[in-house]
């Protein structure tokens, strides 16, 4: 059984952490057969070391051109991939399929043998012989053409790979959900998150009858007169996984948005010509006030010269750059807004504009985004369902697994929760962002937040560019911003997986309380107690503070749930839940 086949959590459509999972495995489609020969291991794992070769280049474009076949679910694929050396190399390996058949391998424009000296493609690493030495500032174009039936997802988003599905009206509605297995699950690339193109160019080839919206800026369309027409697109700085087809009947609504930032920006959705018109209005209207949020709580929308997109998938859905999956089916659930619209969103700006440097710090995509999700409830509907959304995130805790683990880590190691914090680099993620919020004030974690996306905390349209961060480098802006050294929180709700647990003891009309971590370590986190309704703030220096409070006083420890903390009765709660 494949890595991606043994996946517990559901991956990184980035939906998995919200209260709504539960429900959501109810909805989930149900596995695809299991085809007869399957992706290696290798290539059914992402986020993998890159080889030196690999580190010593700059992905400069991928030109990709594709056909996608809907009767023999087979594509046809030609990859021009551009480079600039770095380092030092003669081989360069990029990441390709097997079940895909290479037919030429071309090094600036030289075509290469199969074989020693020239290509071969053990277990998905395609190593190419360059003929020459590269040296820094040396630049190299491999052009690979290939064919056939890609890797059928089994369960999309969770277990990816090509969706090849049908409208109501029998029509083809294809779709590429590969986040947790990567890029080179359909086209060649260096599937790591370190290895960005700088540009990717698209062109889809698709039945004439059919749309193929897709990532970034769209450059128009080509009809070849034969059944068949060919869809264009530019796309800046995309994460790989990120690269999506999007196949199907597809209507276009679009509009223009005023930016708070003074820059027009493209909103679009691509629905399918059967939906009822009634939902995608009322879908498509919650674009500008969600992207206002974002951009009144974060910053910047971080594509706004390409657009705001959004598809409708055969699958749940999945943070594709600027053409976000959307398979929710415009379900409501009383919260008055879409959650799946919102927090695919939200990875615009925590996932593709910021990129982790490793799945171990996946918590900043994960936690940071989930937590937007209480912030505009609190935005469109008050403290009410912001309090009850970070009620259910925390009901959803399973603090295992540390959130972060201080090494190296592949996804399928963050993700799973039988190895890794699994949902928790959601819902906690989010409570420890809000914890953090309420121990340093809006202004420092706002522009915190501001700082770790965007690499300055005066972003404007223009004045930025997609970055790389670290849970580290988050630690070093929060110190900054707020004059202290916050290590002491970071270590206690991160690199332990048991939360920390305020133990309180009584010595007369003198309640003492003392933190104690899953680590033994200091934390002295201040903790606000409610006593005969009047509010005592305890400065816990050295993890440990005292309060008077008269044997016959109504105490409450935290009233306003600021702190994230071990409850009691939530673990007798969780200890007998049926298994």
């Amino acid at each position: 059984m494949s890595k991606s086949i043994r996946r517990a959590a559901l991956l990184g459509a980035s939906l998995m952490a919200l209260t709504a999972a539960p429900a959501l495995a109810q909805d989930a489609p149900a596995a695809e057969p299991k085809p007869t020969r399957e992706s290696t291991d290798f290539t059914l794992a992402t986020d993998q070391p890159r080889t030196p070769e690999q580190e010593a280049v700059r992905f400069d474009k991928a030109d990709l051109t594709l056909k996608v076949i809907p009767d023999d679910r087979t594509i046809e694929g030609v990859a021009v991939l551009d480079f600039t050396a770095t380092g030092t190399l003669s081989v360069l390996p990029v990441e390709l399929d097997t079940l895909l058949t290479i037919s030429s391998v071309q090094v600036d424009g030289r075509e290469l043998a199969q074989g020693e000296g020239g290509w071969r493609n053990p277990e998905g690493r395609l190593w190419i012989d360059l003929g020459r030495d590269l040296t820094p500032g040396d630049t190299v174009r491999i052009r690979i053409a290939y064919a056939g039936a890609p890797r059928v997802a089994p369960r999309a988003p969770w277990d990816g790979g090509f969706v090849w599905s049908a409208t109501v009206d029998g029509q083809p509605w294809i779709a590429t959900a590969i986040q947790g297995e990567g890029c080179d699950l359909f086209w060649p690339c260096i599937d790591s998150p370190l290895a960005e193109p700088g540009r990717v160019d698209l062109h889809i080839t698709i039945p004439s009858d059919l749309a193929a919206p897709s990532n970034g800026r769209f450059m128009g369309t080509e009809d070849h007169g034969d059944g068949w027409t060919t869809w264009n697109w530019s796309a800046a700085n995309p994460n790989t996984y990120a690269i999506a087809l999007n196949i199907g009947p597809y209507d276009e609504v679009s509009a223009d948005y005023r930016s708070r930032f003074g820059n027009t920006i493209r909103l679009s959705y691509w629905y399918l010509r059967t939906d009822d018109a009634a939902n995608v209005s009322a879908l498509f209207a919650e674009f500008a006030p969600m992207l206002d949020f974002y951009e009144a709580t974060v910053g910047p929308f971080p594509f706004g010269d390409e657009k705001m997109g959004v598809v409708e998938t055969p699958h749940l859905g999945m943070e594709h750059q600027t053409i976000n999956a959307y398979g929710n089916g415009y379900r409501l659930d009383g919260k008055g807004y879409d959650w799946l619209l919102h927090h695919e969103l939200a990875h615009e700006w925590f996932g593709n504009q910021m990129t982790n440097r490793n799945a171990d710090d996946m918590w900043l995509h994960e936690g940071l985004g989930s937590y937007m999700q209480p912030l505009y409830l609190r935005w469109l509907h008050g403290d009410r369902y912001f309090q009850a959304e970070l009620l259910d995130q925390r009901n959803g805790l399973i603090n295992r697994f540390p959130v972060v683990s201080g090494t190296l880590k592949s996804e399928d190691e963050v993700y799973k929760g039988d190895v890794g914090p699994g949902l928790d680099i959601y819902n906690k993620g989010s409570l420890i962002a809000h914890s953090l919020r309420m121990l340093v004030g809006d202004e420092a974690f706002f522009r915190s937040v501001t700082r770790l996306v965007y690499g300055r905390p005066d972003p404007r349209p223009g004045n930025f560019t997609t970055r790389y961060a670290t849970t580290n480098e988050f630690l070093a802006i929060v110190n900054e911003e707020t004059g202290q050294d916050l290590g002491w929180f970071f270590r206690g709700y991160l690199y332990n997986a048991a939360l920390p647990d305020l133990r309180q003891t009584r010595d007369g009309d003198t309640l003492r309380l003392e933190w104690v971590t899953g680590d033994g370590e200091t934390f002295p986190m201040p903790v606000e107690v409610e006593i005969d309704g009047r509010l005592v703030t305890v400065s816990m220096t050295g993890g440990r503070g005292e309060v008077t409070a008269p044997a016959g006083a109504h105490v409450l420890i935290d009233p306003q749930s600021k702190v994230l903390r071990k409850l009691d009765f939530i673990e007798v709660w969780k200890g007998r839940e049926p298994r």
